[in-house]
């Protein structure tokens, strides 16, 4: 009858099993010593090769190395972008003060060339003010030769309602202070005569001219030249007969040297 082997407990150990307890017994010959008289050459060296590649986990160690390698790679350059960001952003922050300097240099002078041009603006202002308000002797370096309101029969009302500059036939005869003409021609015992309204609303006359050099209507600056003196109309000599009025009417005169010392002429 056939022999019948249970299940479970009398099973021959599969291969693995077999080579795993093989591989333990050389292991403990070898430890013994005796592996070298006893095993066949084979076997040892089977146990040999088997025994390096379980003592081998040097693999892990190396791959261990190449991981801290990468990572101080990937720090080095996490640095050195981080340096460059903010290397980058000071000189992003430089270039904006760098603008804001130059428009602030910018405003700075055209406010001053600004205030340059209005200075000059209120210099030239004064100073036309100051031409126009300015009076001056109608002969330059003149003196009064007849007074006013001198009495005598050379005058029809019987006194002299102006006054005599001394001044030769031809001389320059200049405008006292700025002002309109209002009357320029022959003016019967004034001669060739000019009368001009002055800013200020009164009025002065310039009698027995030689020639008149403006005509009505002309605005004319202090001390520009109107005509020339003579000695034209009811005249004893060149001269030049000068009067200040409130109005442009004879009869409206007033004391001419008080009236240019009050504009600060030195008569």
């Amino acid at each position: 009858m056939a022999f019948t082997r249970a299940p479970g407990k009398h099973r021959a150990p599969n291969r693995m099993t077999r080579r795993r307890a093989n591989f333990a017994g050389v292991a403990s010959l070898t430890a013994a010593g005796v592996i070298g008289t006893l095993a066949s050459p084979a076997l040892a060296a089977d146990a040999e090769a088997t025994l390096a590649q379980e003592a081998a986990p040097a693999a892990p160690a190396r791959a261990l190395v190449i991981d801290d390698s990468l990572a101080a790679t990937i720090d080095a350059q996490a640095d050195a972008q981080e340096a460059a960001a903010e290397k980058a952003a000071e000189a992003k922050a430089e270039a904006k003060a760098a603008a804001r300097a130059k428009a602030e240099a910018k405003r700075r002078a055209e406010a001053r060339a600004k205030e340059l041009r209005a200075a000059k603006e209120r210099a030239a202002r004064a100073a036309e003010r100051e031409r126009l308000g300015s009076y001056r002797l109608p002969v330059a370096g003149s003196s009064v030769t007849t007074g006013y309101r001198t009495g005598g029969a050379l005058w029809s009302s019987g006194s002299h309602s102006g006054v005599d500059f001394r001044a030769a036939s031809g001389t320059s005869v200049v405008a006292v202070g700025a002002g309109t003409v209002v009357e320029a021609g022959w003016g019967g015992a004034y001669g060739n005569n000019i009368v001009i309204r002055m800013n200020d609303g009164t009025y002065t006359q310039y009698g027995h001219l030689s020639s008149i050099g403006v005509s009505i209507g002309r605005s004319v600056a202090s001390g520009e030249p109107i005509g020339l003196s003579g000695s034209t109309g009811n005249s004893t000599g060149p001269h030049l007969h000068f009067e200040a009025r409130t109005t442009a009417e004879y009869g409206s005169d007033i004391d001419p040297v008080a009236y240019l010392r009050l504009h600060g002429v030195d008569v």
